[in-house]
């Protein structure tokens, strides 16, 4: 194909435009469907319709009449289902709804690490371990795929904060961001086999990530042999022959978010100057065509047809359903008896469950794209918070038919105070809004009188039970005081459902913590986030002359707490169900390169359940210990299973920056097998023959 087109046509495809909406009023381009970007393929190869859809597909400006779909759980909630399973049904579901609607290309798989608890896009991403977000983004960009729609894996690199977002350097020694940020994205290209990979808007080591060549050539396109092509971020293009030569394929929507149009009017220019050879707008443009045809937007072109929501409300829900973590349950006051009499408190639990904001967001199915909450109408993104009609107390009245359920909205501690004592149990539902374009504010406290709400309830009521629809860890001054607390995180389109099936055990949670939640953020490697405290969230964006050090290098998250036996609220991979189990046997190999651990697993509860074992490891020279593999299994009451888990090699490994290699040390490696990063029942020390990891 690439030898039938001319120097020109080779040029139009490595830049795309404004699909329609993105930017205020822009209009739809003649083609295009309305969405992130457009491009006008030359003849024979299908234009190129480009949406955002992290979590479903967006409507950006509401400028399709017909554009709503059915929202995942956030990407946190489904990293909390540790299962590859269901985060491929969920980028199948997603992919699905796009082909359908004639897009082919998605603005999903997001990589970045949660290495601030306080991140206003960690509710997009899949937490703060390399390994279990490698695999899991890696199978949700498989799942969209499937589908005949090219998915992106974005923001690379170390796009970790939303203040400074457009500026920010984030400063990291190579071999410790090779072990940590960098595993993530390989494992997840390895995994999903991405069409595209973004970059993003901050400096790495004072290079712009979209100018970096470190990032786009010496690590993804040579020592990873990655075979797709490198698009910019909305705004992301920061040149013209710095970029191209550096590995950047696409401008995207240059013409309404890039202060010039490189890549369509200075590029040309470069290339007849020689500053930028041939050769490379042919890679350029080859690494585009070999994803429309690897992924089949050629060979399969989308076929227009309605939404099956029935089907797609059910992923969302069962995704969900898996995805919440029960972190507190006390004298199991959870599940809910059916026909106890409840108060229903705060949230907006009457009509709808949050999601989070920015582009990810979709236009709800039945209801207005606003949602079914009203805001003040706040004009600078992205907007009110929108609810999604999925009602968690129409759900709790319909699985208990018989219950005697009342709601208070929550505004009134009083009010609160006298339905909570004329209930057995009293449920209170928090929310914490968070978007892309801010950070949450240092404190990590709920906003307004939530805290205060829930302390007032619980004194009035012992047998409280939270649940907390947020897009990050929160503090819990009051955890000591309540029965038991649910993590919904944001719980997607068909999220009321979900909550209301877990309360009342019609399905028993499963999740477990993709990310740590502090005690204090004194207790985190940053405890400010540098640059914050500007006015808007424009401002916060755009503060220059900042930079983060990361001069914890890959010691990130759990890692660090570890690391500085630091005792968190509640620790990476905690999570409790409706059961019990017994993990022990644990036993090793080393076979080559290969190290296997197995174990058995056994329900010791009344019910069915499904486990997460764990395995970790300490490396001979110390450090943090590192999640090395896990699974998920079902078991009935009084089953048992025999399981084996193979150690990711990586893992067990330093990497030798000049090199370019992985270093698996010889020596003795503690390794647990364990319940969560902060259990330490069942441990060994392990004897492995050292070995080398090349490309």
């Amino acid at each position: 194909m690439l030898d039938h087109l001319t120097l020109q046509q080779k040029l139009s495809m490595v830049f795309t435009v404004d699909g329609g909406g993105t930017v205020g009023a822009t209009p739809i381009p003649p083609g295009g469907l309305g969405s992130a970007g457009y491009l006008k393929s030359p003849t024979g190869l299908p234009a190129l319709q480009i949406a955002d859809a992290g979590l479903g597909l967006r409507n950006p400006s509401h400028i399709r009449p017909d554009g709503q779909a059915v929202e995942l759980p956030s990407g946190l909630a489904i990293a909390s289902t540790w299962s590859t399973d269901t985060a491929r049904q969920g980028g199948s579901m997603i992919g699905g709804e796009a082909w359908h609607q004639g897009f082919n290309v998605l603005l999903a798989g997001g990589a970045n690490l949660t290495r601030d608890p306080r991140g206003g896009r960690n509710f997009e991403y899949a937490g703060e371990d390399p390994l279990l977000t490698g695999k899991i983004v890696g199978a949700t960009i498989s799942g969209i795929q499937s589908q005949n729609v090219i998915s992106t894996l974005k923001h690379y690199a170390m796009n970790d904060l939303e203040t400074s977002r457009m500026t920010l350097s984030a400063d990291i020694d190579n071999a410790a961001m090779r072990e940590s940020d960098l595993l993530a994205f390989e494992i997840a290209v390895e995994t999903g086999h991405p069409g595209a990979v973004m970059c993003a808007y901050n400096r790495v080591n004072d290079i712009y990530a979209c100018e970096n060549p470190y990032l786009l050539t010496t690590v993804l396109k040579d020592d990873w042999k990655y075979p797709g092509f490198v698009m910019s971020d909305w705004g992301g293009t920061r040149s013209s022959f710095r970029a191209a030569l550096a590995g950047l394929d696409q401008e995207s929507a240059g013409d309404s978010t890039d202060t010039r149009q490189y890549f369509r009017d200075i590029l040309p220019r470069d290339v007849q100057q020689g500053r930028v050879p041939i050769s490379r707008v042919d890679d350029m443009a080859r690494r585009i065509i070999r994803s429309m045809y690897a992924v089949g937007l050629v060979d399969h072109p989308h076929e227009i047809a309605p939404l099956d929501v029935a089907h797609d409300m059910l992923v969302s829900q069962q995704t969900e359903e898996k995805g919440a973590v029960l972190l507190k349950n006390q004298s199991n006051l959870l599940p809910l008896d059916r026909k106890a009499r409840i108060a229903v408190i705060g949230g907006h639990a009457d009509v709808g469950i949050l999601s989070g904001g920015g582009s990810t967001q979709v236009d709800p199915i039945g209801a207005p794209p606003e949602g079914v909450v009203k805001g003040p109408g706040k004009k600078e993104w992205p907007g009110d918070p929108v609810y999604f009609p999925s009602s968690p107390l129409a759900f709790m009245r319909e699985e208990a038919p018989s219950a005697h359920i009342t709601f208070d909205s929550g505004t009134n501690i009083t009010q609160a105070i006298e339905a909570a004592q004329k209930a057995d149990v009293a449920v209170v539902f928090v929310t914490q809004y968070t978007f892309e374009g801010s950070d949450a504010p240092n404190s990590m406290r709920l906003d307004g009188n939530q805290d205060a709400l829930v302390a007032a309830v619980a004194h009035a009521n012992p047998h409280t039970v939270v649940v907390m629809e947020t897009g990050d860890p929160i503090l819990m001054p009051w955890l000591p005081d309540v029965g038991a607390v649910l993590e919904a995180w944001y719980p997607g389109s068909a999220g009321g459902h979900a909550i209301a099936r877990l309360l009342y055990g019609t399905v028993a949670p499963s999740g477990h913590l993709p990310m740590t939640f502090p005690a204090a953020a004194a207790q985190l490697a940053h405890p400010d986030i540098a640059g914050d405290g500007a006015d808007t969230v424009f401002q916060m964006q755009f503060r220059s002359d900042q930079e983060v050090i990361y001069d914890e290098g890959s010691e990130v998250g759990y890692r660090w707490f570890d690391r500085n036996h630091a005792q968190p609220l509640f620790p990476f991979g905690y999570g409790l169900t409706y059961t019990t189990f017994q993990n022990d046997g644990l036993h090793l190999v080393q076979c080559r390169h290969n190290i296997i651990a197995t174990f058995t697993v056994r329900n010791t509860g009344s019910r069915a359940g499904i486990d997460v074992p764990q395995i970790y490891v300490r490396l001979p020279d110390g450090g943090g210990r590192r999640l090395a593999g896990w699974n998920t299994v079902t078991l009935a009451p009084g089953e048992s299973k025999g399981i084996s888990v193979p150690l990711d090699p990586r893992i067990l490994a330093r990497f030798d920056a000049k090199q370019g290699r992985w270093n698996v040390a010889s020596g003795h490696y503690t390794i647990w097998l364990a319940s969560s990063s902060g259990d330490n029942s069942d441990s060994k020390s392990f004897k492995i023959d050292g070995f080398h990891i090349s490309h």
